[in-house]
């Protein structure tokens, strides 16, 4: 792996085109968040409180699809949300770079970037501005378990595959971004997302977590497995049986959202991993 790359002022003359979707949308981003909420230790939720700006009104969750908002305010990120691969394989060295060819510029990069600076943390010399590192690393964490977040550089993700979902045009990324989460919280939860959230949340057993939260890198993190997974999500399940104008009703919704729900599960218990491991350094000392 490259250098980390440790300033915004470093990517801020990198301007391309980059996937329209946004992982997750802000339902999804909420709901990983809120997980991960439910499993940070007493310290590291003082420290994230600390951090949160005043108008997320103590609640982590509330932050998590900043990122998304301020792509065109920070042209530079727009290329930390994804990975792009040129197969159904994933290779950081090959794989994590923008248009230009500039390294460590992707999803699992910005991670560990974020990662980095946060643990800087009660360092009055610190340079960065950590609020928003921390809202950054939230959401890219989010982002890197959605499947076609490491998706098929052929069509930018599933951005470029125009299907129908049941009545309804969209993409194939827009699907799993929002319409499967969408789907079942109208189908199953009243249109309810705190119903969606303890389902999802009662599903985890401490067994999962325990497997989940299986990283065991103390400076770095273990996102780099996490784009493996996803890219193998992405051509099992979210690539499968689909093609140009199809129609997608319930036979794929019923089978992909126990894919989707899983990986928003995932992607809530990592992140509280990581940030536990940052800001409680009594768990890094067992590790």
């Amino acid at each position: 792996m490259g250098p980390i790359f440790l300033f915004h002022v470093f990517l801020i003359s990198i301007v391309a085109r980059a996937p329209i979707g946004e992982a997750w949308g802000k339902q999804g981003h909420f709901m990983v968040c809120k997980i991960a909420e439910k499993y940070l230790t007493e310290k590291t939720s003082k420290a994230v409180l600390d951090l949160l700006p005043e108008s997320a009104n103590g609640e982590l969750a509330s932050v998590c699809a900043w990122a998304d908002q301020v792509r065109f305010r920070y042209r530079w990120s727009s290329h930390l949300h994804y990975i792009n691969t040129p197969d159904c394989t994933y290779k950081y060295s090959r794989d994590c770079h923008d248009a230009k060819g500039v390294k460590d510029v992707c999803v699992v990069g910005a991670i560990n970037n974020y990662t980095e600076q946060l643990r800087s943390y009660g360092d009055s010399s610190s340079a960065y501005n950590l609020t928003e590192s921390l809202m950054f690393l939230s959401h890219f964490v989010g982002d890197v378990h959605q499947p076609l977040h490491v998706g098929l550089a052929a069509d930018e993700g599933g951005n470029t595959i125009t299907i129908h979902w049941y009545r309804r045009k969209a993409n194939l990324h827009h699907v799993w971004d929002v319409s499967i989460i969408e789907t079942a919280m109208k189908d199953f939860y009243n249109n309810d997302q705190s119903s969606m959230i303890e389902a999802i949340s009662k599903n985890i057993t401490d067994a999962d977590a325990d497997s989940w939260d299986n990283c065991r890198n103390k400076r770095a993190t273990c996102a780099n497995n996490y784009a493996l997974e996803s890219i193998n999500f992405s051509c099992n399940y979210a690539y499968k049986d689909v093609e140009q104008n199809v129609t997608l009703g319930d036979d794929y919704f019923f089978s992909r959202l126990p894919v989707v729900e899983k990986r928003i599960a995932q992607g809530g218990v990592r992140l509280a991993a990581i940030l536990n491991r940052i800001f409680d350094q009594s768990l890094v000392e067992i590790i």
